[in-house]
């Protein structure tokens, strides 16, 4: 069993056992660190699950559909409606009657969510930077390519 500090203050490296041989322990650990800081330099904005991934969609997405966005946020209608709600009532997004199809609604940033959106990604650029810090431009340029290659050949559509 290791020793939560080994002489001089360091962490010992520990045996993954088998979970070492998954992506996914790897891609968690490694999330739940992202997550906690993130967090940590949002704390003032209360953010729940999905807001800032959304509001971020939302933006490169001009009239995205609510089932489009459930859908590439990986949540479901329920969640998704739920976050349009808190996003309106922050005075960050719109849902506006679509022009194409009345029955229907399309989502569009609003300039306080343009800012706050600003804001948000400058401080997610900072942690992801404390994470990726010791990786060549090539080697995060090859990391999320492999990520998005995942992705694309198994979960989308």
């Amino acid at each position: 069993m290791a020793k939560d500090k080994q002489e001089g203050g360091e962490q010992p490296e520990i045996d993954l056992g088998r979970l070492g041989d998954f992506i996914g322990f790897r891609l968690r650990r490694i999330q739940n660190h992202l997550s906690r800081n993130f967090a940590a330099r949002n704390a003032d904005l209360n953010l729940r699950s999905g807001l800032f991934s959304s509001l971020a969609i939302i933006a490169a997405n001009p009239g995205i559909s609510q089932n489009l966005l459930s859908r590439e946020v990986g949540l479901d209608k329920s969640a998704t409606v739920q976050i349009v709600d808190d996003l309106e009532g922050r005075g960050w997004a719109e849902r506006r009657r679509s022009s194409t199809d009345r029955r229907f609604y399309e989502l569009v940033i609003t300039e306080g969510g343009r800012q706050a959106l600003a804001q948000l990604f400058a401080n997610l650029e900072e942690t992801e930077r404390d994470v990726t810090s010791d990786l060549s431009d090539e080697e995060r340029t090859l990391l999320l390519g492999l990520l998005d290659r995942i992705y694309q050949s198994r979960f989308r559509g």
